[in-house]
């Protein structure tokens, strides 16, 4: 059996096909193909509150490959959402028309606290200590979502219009890092200690840059090294002699500052890379909506 998973975020727009295990009454995935296309649908939705038509041509043409690719792969189920840069579009409703006529897929625009909690509750629980406390840590290109965890029980979501795209445009805006550093502040300042949970494109790479061992956490002083040192190259360099994709080049360095903000108002000295997104938890939920609540 194969599920899909849809994701049109606000610099890239992702397709995951994953297959469906059972071992023992146990349900879990395997991702099978990940097809990801750099749109960056978040230039125009936080520059103009609109998508061009040649942005939503491309969106709807990505949208008919999606289609195609999930009836070659004989996918039995799918969810598509649409986060940050088309929550903003004012014309987002006639894109998500326009895409159910065109390419026969339904795509739900989604909140951002749907959203962070789509990415939290898929991580895979087997490297976590329940009686430790977590920050979730989602960067997108539009927006950030935190979600603090305790004794493995939410205490706090939120999603604040701080992304990576949005800085790149000088779209973001000074009261929201305020509130965004009252809120980390004021759900962390009760703990001793509190470590990361790093989700995204961006701190995925920043991983496999820093070549820690697989399961490892990211040392606070280690995402900040990383930093100094891809911030030391122009943007060009980034690419030609880094090898970073160039969607990827420009954007890496305001997520860092992002992460790098984060953990110093919350004193996070480790934070954890599960190389999971929201493709990953939008196949969690058809398996819950499928599989392990069916009767």
């Amino acid at each position: 059996m194969r599920y899909a998973a849809i994701d049109i975020g606000s610099n890239a727009i992702r397709l995951l096909i994953a297959d469906i295990l059972e071992n023992n009454g146990n349900i879990s995935f395997r991702k099978n193909t990940l097809v990801r296309v750099p749109l960056r649908l978040g230039d125009d939705a936080f520059l103009q509150q609109f998508i061009s038509e040649r942005k939503a041509t491309d969106l709807v043409k990505s949208m008919h490959a999606f289609r195609n690719l999930m009836d070659v792969y004989k996918v039995s189920d799918y969810m598509a959402f649409a986060t940050s840069a088309m929550r903003e579009a004012r014309n987002g409703a006639d894109i998500v028309r326009t895409i159910k006529e065109e390419a026969d897929i339904d795509l739900e625009i989604i909140t951002g606290q749907k959203e962070a909690k789509i990415i939290y509750s898929n991580h895979s629980e087997q490297n976590i200590d329940k009686t430790k406390n977590y920050l979730y840590i989602d960067v997108g290109g539009g927006s950030t979502e935190l979600s603090l965890f305790s004794d493995g029980k939410l205490l706090a979501s939120r999603s604040f219009n701080i992304g990576t795209i949005r800085i790149l445009d000088n779209q973001d805006k000074e009261e929201t890092w305020t509130e965004m550093r009252e809120f980390v502040r004021e759900h962390t300042r009760m703990f001793k200690t509190v470590n990361g949970i790093g989700t995204g494109g961006n701190i995925n790479k920043l991983y496999k840059l820093s070549e820690e061992k697989n399961g490892a956490p990211l040392s606070f002083i280690k995402v900040k090294s990383l930093y100094n040192y891809l911030n030391s190259f122009s943007l060009k360099d980034r690419i030609n002699v880094l090898g970073i994709n160039q969607d990827r080049a420009d954007v890496i360095i305001p997520a860092c500052e992002i992460y790098i903000s984060i953990m110093k108002w919350a004193n996070i000295k480790n934070i954890y890379v599960p190389s999971v997104g929201l493709v990953d938890g939008i196949i969690q939920i058809l398996i819950e909506k499928n599989l392990l609540h069916a009767d």
